[in-house]
């Protein structure tokens, strides 16, 4: 399992590095769950984190699939190695399929190597969007790499006020009997991460409990508490993993 860390800021990054975080994450928690890092801000990371994965948020996306595929461009342009695009405005598996297809199309053209995250939202149901537990089918149809869970909303509920560890279990093994990764996140915090770590999650994403205070907004990430997460997550890696119902069907 590898820890990403959502960063906002240079002054984020060296505590983000020094902690040892296994992908840094670039978005702007001002323009929402997953709002768009600035291209700028992408390039800067990318030259002075050389030797870490790179991932850039495109934003909360609405239905707009050519909107969507410009800013990917933007992002791999940029150095981004990973691609996330929040599916936020769409409603339909349609118009999930549609604009994913075309955000895939747009990466794998400008560079084959740069991996596409397609990420639904746990919370989908506040605002009518599309059920989280048909994401894994339509990133598999998309041809996308990595289907991933947040929340939306970030006003105290997290990713367990939304779906049930089975639900979630089912999520990553789903994602992974269709061969894609499965990334989670959603407001968790440090003493989540046993729980992640057993569903056989590839991914796990924090912003709040890698910054001061739990606060994704108004809080900086430190390096104590990256540092925390990674000791953490090492440890759990070093030992054996509870057999997913998929792993299980395979033995």
């Amino acid at each position: 399992m590898k820890v990403l860390i959502s960063i906002r800021s240079i002054e984020e990054l060296q505590s983000c590095m020094e902690g040892g975080a296994d992908i840094i994450d670039l978005k702007n928690p001002d323009e929402g769950s997953l709002g768009a890092a600035a291209p700028w801000f992408i390039k800067e990371v990318k030259t002075k984190a050389k030797n870490y994965p790179v991932s850039a948020a495109i934003g909360d996306m609405p239905n707009l699939p050519g909107t969507a595929a410009l800013a990917a461009v933007g992002a791999v342009i940029s150095g981004a190695d990973y691609v996330k695009i929040g599916l936020y405005g769409t409603q339909t598996e349609q118009e999930c399929l549609k604009l994913m297809s075309d955000v895939v199309k747009a990466v794998k053209e400008s560079n084959p190597d740069v991996i596409v995250v397609g990420a639904g939202f746990a919370d989908a149901k506040l605002y009518n969007g599309i059920e989280p537990l048909k994401i894994p089918s339509i990133i598999k149809s998309a041809g996308a790499d990595i289907a991933m869970l947040d929340t939306k909303n970030k006003d105290g509920r997290r990713l367990f006020d939304f779906l049930t560890i089975d639900e979630l279990r089912w999520f990553v093994d789903e994602s992974h009997k269709l061969g894609l990764k499965a990334a989670l996140a959603g407001s968790l915090k440090t003493e989540d991460l046993p729980i992640i770590y057993n569903l056989g999650t590839d991914v796990t994403g924090f912003r709040g409990a890698a910054c001061s205070k739990n606060d994704r907004k108004n809080g900086s990430i430190t390096t104590k508490r990256v540092l925390n997460l990674m000791n953490i997550a090492k440890n759990l890696n070093l030992q054996p993993k509870v057999p997913t119902s998929s792993e299980l069907a395979r033995s």
